[in-house]
């Protein structure tokens, strides 16, 4: 028979499954419109300013869903682990905030800059916004990786006897936690694969169709050449968070 703690554990569980089906493609999806919109400042070629619009529409569904389910996740560490909240909310709340305040806000603000600019912003400027929305993005997944981090391997911290509490000792070692960072860049490299392979994908879909051949061509040239490399980078970062991982976590 389940008791209260099982089923908060599947809940939070498939919340986590739910929204990481979001992530990666949000991930590598903004970074891949970042580069289009790139090509289609310095080459001026209107065909890579449509690639972006087109791609930008599937981005903004993406992270619709991404940030519902992620709000719904943030609360449950109230609704399901309150105690575990309260017990290391100093740490691990201070990284959470942070990705709130900065990286969320700054991706937030300029996604609207993204979709609403085209009319109102010169060809440079969206290209900042774009930028900006896809720094935001990477941004938010170094701090939410950090929390996850500290969760694997807990540094800059110690258990206070009078508040029965972890407290914070060093925020800088919080930060540059080797599991973290090693999660970050292998998860964010993770997430350009996803990127890339929605894209080539849906390209394929269309050049089997015979539609829009010359996007469906020049996105899946640009998903390929992408893709490998990020492949070739996920495989080197997974090999050296499995190294990591035995160092500290034996």
């Amino acid at each position: 028979m389940w008791d209260v703690i099982d089923l908060s554990r599947w809940q939070f569980a498939l919340t986590a499954l739910y929204h990481f089906l979001f992530v990666p493609l949000t991930l590598g999806l903004i970074f891949l419109l970042a580069i289009m919109e790139t090509i289609y400042v310095v080459t001026g070629k209107t065909i890579y300013r449509d690639m972006t619009r087109f791609w930008g529409k599937l981005f903004g569904i993406n992270f619709a869903l991404g940030v519902a389910t992620g709000l719904t996740m943030e609360f449950q560490f109230g609704t399901n682990w309150s105690f575990y909240s309260n017990y290391v909310g100093d740490i691990f709340g201070a990284p959470l905030a942070m990705e709130a305040l900065m990286a969320f806000f700054l991706e937030s603000t300029f996604v609207g800059l993204f979709f609403f600019g085209w009319q109102r912003l010169n060809k440079y400027q969206h290209l900042l916004v774009t930028w900006l929305v896809a720094f935001g993005s990477n941004l938010s997944a170094l701090w939410i990786l950090n929390a996850n981090g500290w969760m694997q391997y807990p540094t800059g911290a110690h258990f206070d006897i009078d508040t029965l509490r972890m407290e914070m000792t060093s925020f800088s070692e919080l930060v540059f936690n080797p599991v973290s960072q090693v999660k970050f860049v292998h998860t964010v490299m993770a997430g350009y694969v996803t990127g890339a392979m929605f894209i080539m994908a849906i390209s394929a879909w269309y050049l089997l169709r015979g539609r829009e051949r010359d996007v469906a061509l020049r996105s899946f040239a640009i998903g390929s050449v992408f893709g490998t490399l990020a492949i070739i980078g996920t495989l080197q970062l997974g090999d050296s968070s499995a190294y990591e991982v035995a160092q500290v976590q034996p």
